[in-house]
């Protein structure tokens, strides 16, 4: 592979995506256990997040019907859906372009909510099959 240079900086750990199966546990060790303040709520995905400092933990209920893409396709055989990395401001033209020029390939594309706000978010997975989120800063306030 003929590495590209990045249009981009690397900013931190924006979320990481936890698969539980007990929401109300989860937020007990999260919140209560470890002090972490709740943050965004999912419910049509069966979806809490909480802050650990300035990222996000967000628990995925598995059992519930919106969590149904995220359910692992053997029992126990994963529990980290993906981690979202940060990333300095970068066009969605010029991420597609470094990704292609690296042969890396976009699962998909999205814009939604994580630790700085809502933003463009680009999904990959890395070449022993891990999901990671590329994700740019806010495009809009989070209304925090």
């Amino acid at each position: 592979m003929n590495i590209k240079a990045a249009p981009f900086t690397l900013v931190g750990i924006d979320h990481v995506v936890f698969l539980v199966d007990d929401m109300e546990r989860a937020l007990a060790f999260y919140r209560d256990a470890l002090g972490c303040q709740m943050g965004y709520s999912y419910p049509d995905l069966g979806m809490e997040q909480v802050w650990a400092g300035a990222a996000l933990i967000v628990l995925w209920d598995t059992t519930h019907p919106g969590a149904k893409s995220a359910v692992p396709e053997v029992a126990g055989g994963r529990n980290v859906d993906h981690i979202c990395i940060a990333t300095s401001p970068c066009s969605p033209d010029d991420m597609r372009a470094f990704l292609a020029a690296n042969d890396v390939a976009i699962e998909r594309e999205a814009v939604h909510g994580g630790a700085r706000g809502v933003g463009h978010s680009f999904y990959v997975f890395d070449p022993f099959g891990n999901r990671l989120e590329l994700k740019g800063p806010a495009e809009y306030p989070d209304g925090r």
